[in-house]
């Protein structure tokens, strides 16, 4: 029976592995808060994004992710909230972060630094009812009795009307806690630059991006594409290459500039030899317009 619920448990290490490295692929450009807390509130409006992913639907217990931030600026201040799932086999997984952010205008004109810190709790549990053995297993109940427990990230970036670059630390749990599941499936460090190419002939703008990521017991992995936008901003299309030789592709459009939709399908891995049918996305981005009340004391407005 240990021995049963050992194996059935390092399968869903496996396919965790592949998941949690693997970003959402709003991430790259619609909803780039969710990769680097320096980019909360990089609106004035209240931005709230959903998002779910299903990878791998041909295989059992295939990881599916699910997750909602909503960020906001006051002057040079971004305030944000990260509520990440991903259950994949066996493990769930549940991240609550908050994040609270700095934009720092340069001298330069449209020249600023940002600077992000996100802290929360982080859970993982296994999925009893769906354990092929005792449930009532000492190694199940010693899993799930664990406390959740601090995590956070730590970003920076810079941005001007064309060149954007940013650096982000996840996952500091390993700093701030002794993880002793020996995991895995984190990413170490994320990095990233983008270059901005505005109207192409009034038709389309273009952002080249090439990032590159660490992963825990991995070697490093790096992306490559663009995002194309069409139509002042009604019409997205996005492209990425992986070095896991996968690739990705989404559409989105603007509804009125009150809701984003987007889909993304991204090609399976190349490392798994079965047909595993890749993986869907499917995100909205909501922008809310808050009206800001001023102070008064006294009749006077300050």
């Amino acid at each position: 029976m240990i021995i049963g619920l050992t194996v059935v448990l390092l399968i869903s290490n496996l396919r965790d592995i592949s998941a949690q490295i693997t970003p959402l692929a709003s991430q790259y450009y619609q909803n780039q808060y969710m990769g680097n807390p320096a980019l909360a509130g990089m609106d004035e409006r209240l931005i709230i994004n959903l998002g779910y992913r299903n990878q791998w639907r041909v295989i059992p217990g295939s990881p599916v992710t699910q997750s909602l931030t909503a960020d906001y600026r006051i002057d040079k201040v971004g305030m944000g909230l990260n509520v990440y799932s991903d259950n994949a086999g066996l493990i769930r997984r549940t991240r609550l972060m908050g994040s609270y952010a700095y934009h720092l205008p340069l001298n330069a004109e449209n020249q600023s630094l940002h600077f992000g810190i996100s802290l929360g709790l982080l859970s993982e549990k296994l999925d009893n009812e769906n354990i092929v053995a005792d449930p009532n297993d000492v190694l199940a109940d010693a899993f799930n009795s664990r406390r959740m427990y601090l995590d956070g990230d730590f970003g920076i970036a810079y941005i001007n009307d064309r060149f954007e670059w940013q650096g982000a630390l996840p996952n500091l749990k390993k700093f701030l806690k002794k993880d002793f599941s020996n995991s895995a499936d984190e990413t170490t460090f994320f990095l990233s630059v983008s270059y901005k190419i505005n109207k192409i002939q009034d038709i389309v703008s273009l952002e080249p991006k090439f990032c590159f990521r660490g992963a825990r017991e991995f070697n490093s992995l790096w992306d490559v594409g663009t995002d194309m936008k069409f139509a002042n901003n009604l019409i997205y299309v996005m492209a990425m290459y992986h070095s896991s030789k996968s690739s990705t592709i989404g559409f989105g459009i603007n509804f009125q500039s009150k809701v984003l939709f987007q889909g993304f399908y991204s090609s399976q891995l190349a490392a798994l030899r079965e047909d595993s049918g890749g993986s869907f996305e499917i995100g909205l981005k909501i922008p809310l317009n808050i009206q800001k009340v001023p102070d008064q004391i006294n009749g006077k407005i300050f």
